[in-house]
């Protein structure tokens, strides 16, 4: 991998590590362990810093997962992931040293998440208990100190590199001493403002959702329609109307408060009185439950636009529009007085990127977020605005109304420099600079923690750091 790349992916392929490797303490490896024949993990202390051990199951379980995301897997392979554990337990240990703390309560957030997370992938929680033969309980129980530690040694990370600062000379050093061909291309990107009017949802449109639903209820109850049948023909929620409604398995917390308000006062099969949420209007099914985890079904009904609505938002967008183009009002202006997305309206109308967190976004994948802005930035120029467009916001389940966009501006495919990408390159000479901080604090660290590493791994590995060094002067 080249030199720039290398810095520009540290942070990221770190995280990759430790997210693969958190996969890994919940259980993943037992998919891959069924599906590769003749690799079976076996349990055996490899290494060990401190009171901290490693498990060669721990490096065979990592391997195995990498293999099945489709990355190669050898004995080198192996040295790489003892390295990194024994980074960790290096950290894990100086973070028992120092007297860092990480709260019960956040470890229960991160394991909360990483459970959702998993459950996710597999398709609900009750197929997660299926799949590995316990309970979310047991499983939270059982990686509750793997988490933590892992935790802790984030932490401990943090505070290593907690007063790392980068100079504008460093910055220029490292982008001048980059090989040309280290250099990355940078993708088109473009920034984007628009101003969005929702049509005005009446009372009577709320009513005639309710009766909707009222009647589809009705119906349930006496036996005319199935639940399912019922939820398959009626229901707006298009993610879970093709599965009869089914929502899955869901732990407290995943569902709006008065989505599970409603359903944690039901009793197996017991079907709900009408809810009214964010979302619209839902009749709910509670179909097992198990302690904060639950397996429901429900049928949406949302309050439906009607064509007046939809005419009168057309109407004001389009007065709206004539006055930016006649210069009566700025477009900046315009978004702050009129437009209903809350996110944008009051700075100037720009959309976040959350792929970054700032306001560029690159051509590649602002097509994920937006379909419909993607193609109308295509042909825009720099300062133009389109005319009023029909818009569906698919991050609000397909949330309907009208707007208009302005390309703000719009960069071409260049390779990277300080003039246009100097915040790019700051992070990745930053990262640099937080390596090697990293690195002088490894090599000050291992001469002084008992460290053992198992005999075949020493004389097979080479190893960044003078592990083996460390070692043979902690035994002496």
């Amino acid at each position: 991998m080249k030199l720039f790349n290398q810095h520009m992916t540290m942070a990221k392929f770190s995280f990759h590590k430790i997210f693969i490797l958190s996969i890994a303490l919940l259980g993943i490896q037992i998919q891959a362990n069924a599906q590769l024949d003749g690799m079976r993990v076996i349990d055996k202390v490899v290494a060990q810093i401190g009171d901290e051990i490693i498990l060669l199951s721990d490096i065979q379980n990592q391997r195995l997962q990498m293999i099945q995301e489709g990355m190669d897997g050898d004995a080198s392979t192996d040295c790489a992931i003892l390295e990194e554990f024994l980074y960790e337990k290096l950290l894990v240990n100086q973070a028992k040293i120092d007297s860092v703390e990480v709260p019960d309560e956040m470890v229960n957030q991160e394991m909360e998440q990483r459970i959702r997370y998993i459950a996710d992938q597999i398709g609900s929680v009750e197929k997660l208990e299926e799949f590995y033969g316990k309970s979310v309980a047991k499983i939270k129980a059982e990686f509750f100190e793997a988490i933590k530690k892992r935790m802790l040694a984030d932490q401990m990370k943090q505070i290593i590199t907690e007063n790392v600062r980068i100079t504008p000379k460093e910055i220029k050093t490292f982008y001048n001493d980059l090989p040309k061909d280290s250099i990355p291309y940078i993708n088109s990107t473009v920034t984007v403002a628009h101003l969005v009017l929702y049509p005005e949802i009446t009372q009577r449109d709320r009513d005639n959702a309710r009766k909707t639903l009222a009647t589809v209820r009705q119906d349930v109850l006496d036996e005319k329609l199935s639940f399912t049948a019922a939820a398959t023909r009626y229901s707006d929620d298009m993610g879970s109307r093709i599965q009869g409604g089914d929502l899955g398995w869901q732990t407290r917390g995943t569902m709006v408060p008065a989505f599970e308000a409603a359903l944690f006062k039901l009793e197996p099969n017991e079907i709900s009185e009408i809810v009214e949420t964010q979302f619209g209007y839902h009749v709910i099914q509670l179909l097992e439950r198990k302690g904060d985890n639950f397996h429901s079904r429900h049928i949406l009904i949302q309050p439906k636009i009607s064509d007046q609505a939809l005419v009168k938002a057309a109407t004001r967008i389009d007065s709206i529009y004539n006055a930016i183009q006649r210069k009566t009002l700025t477009f900046s202006e315009a978004t702050r007085l009129f437009s209903d997305d809350e996110d944008s309206k009051y700075n100037g109308g720009q959309i976040l990127n959350p792929y970054t967190q700032d306001y560029s976004w690159d051509m590649q994948n602002i097509n994920s977020i937006d379909p419909q802005m993607y193609q109308m930035v295509q042909s825009l120029t720099p300062g133009k605005i389109t005319s009023p467009t029909l818009y569906t916001n698919v991050m609000e389940r397909n949330k309907e109304g009208v707007r208009i966009v302005k390309l703000i501006s719009k960069t071409k495919p260049h390779l990277a420099s300080l003039n246009t990408d100097r915040q790019l390159i700051e992070q990745a000479a930053l990262n640099k600079k937080k390596q090697e901080v990293i690195d002088k604090w490894i090599t000050q660290k291992i001469s002084k923690n008992y460290i053992r590493i198992a005999p075949e791994y020493t004389s097979e590995c080479k190893f960044k750091y003078e592990w083996i060094n460390s070692q043979e002067s902690a035994s002496n």
